[in-house]
């Protein structure tokens, strides 16, 4: 049994204590809001983000930081992206020393352009053996209701991506290993950004070409910035990658693609925003994603439409339009 502690309460947080209880291990699940926890406690279930779904007894939440973390062996890390910077901040003199840091988080820092895990070593000193990543196709609903799935479990050191293969293997949820954590981040930051323009072609009507197309597409771009940062390009043709593309990008159950499609029926990001209660990471991390695109001079032409639509820079037709007209090149993908 592994004493965990994971550190936020949303829908895929709360799945993912789920997994790792049913794995066998002690859970205690960290919320922002104390009623929620008091909830969660009380019934046995989230309310707000999994309602409906029982969680196992052995999940414990509480709003206090330090009751959490205390002597935690695995320390997950499930807030939105642009949150983890002040909210690790804050619980860093909290971690063991040898705590094994675990994201579920998929984003791209604004301003630093640095991906999530590179955040946890610059605030916590962590070296690579103890950062982790657990991404693929991870949508939370169906994880909660143990319905079968895969994904990956990404860290330099194969002895700890290993151990925690063995942490959060279930009957339902069978984790892969890879040492490759840049092209897993990378992945699951850009699949957001991509499942957003497959939305924009439902609000428009298109039809399933249309939409094969910018997922193909987008593939693409995501694995040329992987490769020019160092991935290993078997990476994208895997879980993290085509696996969590296709499952972002085809499900009604997805946050990103939802967030596109009520863009392509006419509403402005800040208006879907206004509208949904959950974060669409892909409509912070489509600004922050082009940026690093350009500065390793990558041509990313999905993403970059994606990010002048989110801020209203051109309209979900002018999107389709551009990409469409752009100069043809002799590339075969």
């Amino acid at each position: 049994m592994v004493t965990t502690a994971v550190m936020g309460a949303g829908s895929w947080g709360t799945a993912f204590s789920i997994v790792v209880a049913d794995a066998g291990n002690e859970v205690r699940l960290w919320g922002r809001r104390e009623e929620l926890c008091e909830a969660i406690n009380r019934t046995h279930e989230n309310p707000d983000y999994l309602p409906g779904i029982r969680l196992p007894e052995t999940v414990i939440a509480s709003h206090d930081e330090a009751e959490i973390l205390r002597d935690a062996q695995v320390v997950v890390l499930a807030v939105p992206s642009q949150q983890l910077r002040e909210n690790l901040t804050r619980w860093t003199p909290m971690l063991r020393d040898d705590a094994v840091l675990v994201s579920l988080m998929k984003g791209v820092e604004l301003g630093t352009h640095k991906r999530m895990t590179e955040v946890i070593a610059e605030i916590t000193g962590a070296g690579p053996e103890r950062i982790a990543v657990v991404t693929g196709p991870n949508l939370a609903k169906e994880i909660a209701r143990r319905e079968p799935a895969a994904s990956v479990v990404a860290c330099e050191d194969p002895g700890v991506a290993e151990f925690l293969q063995r942490w959060c293997h279930t009957e339902s949820f069978r984790p892969y290993t890879n040492t490759d954590v840049i092209g897993s981040e990378l992945s699951g930051a850009t699949k957001n950004v991509i499942a957003l323009a497959v939305g924009v072609c439902d609000g428009l009507g298109y039809g399933d070409n249309s939409k094969a197309s910018v997922i193909t597409r987008g593939l693409a771009e995501t694995t040329r910035l992987g490769v020019r940062m160092g991935a290993d390009p078997m990476t994208f043709a895997g879980l993290a990658g085509l696996g969590d593309l296709v499952a972002t990008c085809s499900s009604p159950l997805s946050r990103n693609r939802t967030f596109g499609q009520k863009l392509g029926e006419g509403m402005s990001a800040a208006q879907v925003a206004e509208q949904t209660r959950q974060v669409a990471e892909g409509a912070k991390s489509c600004t922050s994603i082009a940026e690093l695109a350009s500065l390793h001079g990558v041509d990313m032409p999905i993403v970059e439409h994606v990010r002048t639509l989110v801020n209203d820079e051109m309209t979900p037709d002018e999107l389709v339009a551009a990409l469409i007209s752009r100069e043809a090149k002799p590339e075969i993908r």
